[in-house]
């Protein structure tokens, strides 16, 4: 495919460049050249910038929304999503795929800058696009500006020069943040199919819904409660075109949070019992809510998994009480 997920994410952050006290948002030169944007380190960011940020993440192919949706008697805003080319707009732009580390630095990357360093290789290779771009755009989920060498590292990585490198960079308990882990739902749901073994090239519109959760000073628990709201409330419908409903709709079955042996629980707590560490946790757990997949080549529709509103409120109100 010949569309460039780094271009489109440019247009966008320019966009964001021309009114950066509107948004919130603070952007500096760094001794190497890169640009660095704080989208909520030191700069408060906004709700506009956390949606900018996210269709930067999935490559400019995404359109997002915020809206307010009531889940029992909470009344919560949501964000919605329509994805156009799914498996490159998550897969390969927004999926955080990339881990920074440098020295006392650590980052979760994600964005369109990764179809230029091929990060993780095997999945690039799987879905069979690369970006060719002499720019490159970077999402850094991070607390703290990433140092110099390591965007000396990520530009080599891209194979752009350093004054082409663009990083905006947000913890995960900033609004910017917060807003950009919701609007990974669709992602999430592709994801899971990945796993089970799906042809994701096959999925041809994602659309999501997923509310934002509220902000927590503790970095570890404003984790918790991000993961919640895709876990317990997330919401996901993909069209595809598949010949063997059969096996499409055992793979649905199991391709909500809803199968895995941790739901129910908040997940900061799957995340302590797994002593921090995200590989120790059971992989089913990281799926949306509800599932619902239409099949184009049949006309048949296929569900799996619920919206909980009652866990997830429960579960809110014990961190944020």
């Amino acid at each position: 495919m010949a569309v460039s997920v780094n271009k489109r994410a440019l247009r966008i952050l320019e966009g964001m460049l021309s009114e950066e006290d509107a948004l919130g948002i603070k952007s500096f030169r760094s001794k190497c050249g890169a640009t660095v944007i704080d989208c909520g380190v030191k700069a408060p960011g906004s709700c506009r910038a956390g949606i900018y940020v996210a269709e930067i993440c999935l490559g400019g192919l995404a359109s997002i929304s915020l809206t307010l949706k009531a889940y029992g008697d909470l009344t919560l805003p949501a964000i919605e999503e329509a994805v156009d080319f799914p498996a490159i707009a998550c897969m390969c732009s927004q999926y955080a795929g990339w881990r920074i580390a440098f020295k006392g630095f650590r980052g979760l990357g994600s964005g369109p800058a990764r179809a230029l360093a091929l990060k993780p290789r095997k999945l690039f290779e799987k879905i069979g696009y690369r970006d060719s771009s002499d720019e490159a755009v970077l999402v850094l989920e991070a607390d703290e500006y990433p140092p110099d060498e390591a965007l000396a590292a990520i530009a080599e990585a891209c194979h752009v020069d350093p004054k082409n490198l663009y990083v905006l960079v947000a913890p995960t308990n900033s609004v910017v943040g917060s807003i950009q882990v919701s609007c990974r739902v669709v992602e999430t749901g592709i994801h899971r199919l990945d796993v089970l073994g799906f042809d994701v090239k096959r999925v041809e519109q994602g659309f999501g819904r997923c509310p934002v959760a509220p902000l927590h000073p503790d970095p570890t628990i404003m984790m918790g409660l991000a993961n919640d709201a895709l876990i317990y409330a997330g919401e996901v419908l993909l069209t595809v075109s598949f010949q063997d409903d059969s096996e499409l709709a055992s793979l649905v079955r199991k391709a909500s949070s809803t199968t895995s042996p941790s739901y129910g629980k908040p997940f900061y707590e799957i995340y302590r019992e797994a002593g921090f560490d995200f590989y120790r946790i059971d992989p089913r757990i990281f799926a949306p809510a509800s599932i619902t997949v239409l099949n184009r080549a049949s006309g048949r529709v296929f569900r799996s998994g619920r919206v909980d509103a009652g866990l997830l409120a429960n579960f809110w109100e014990r961190y944020l009480s």
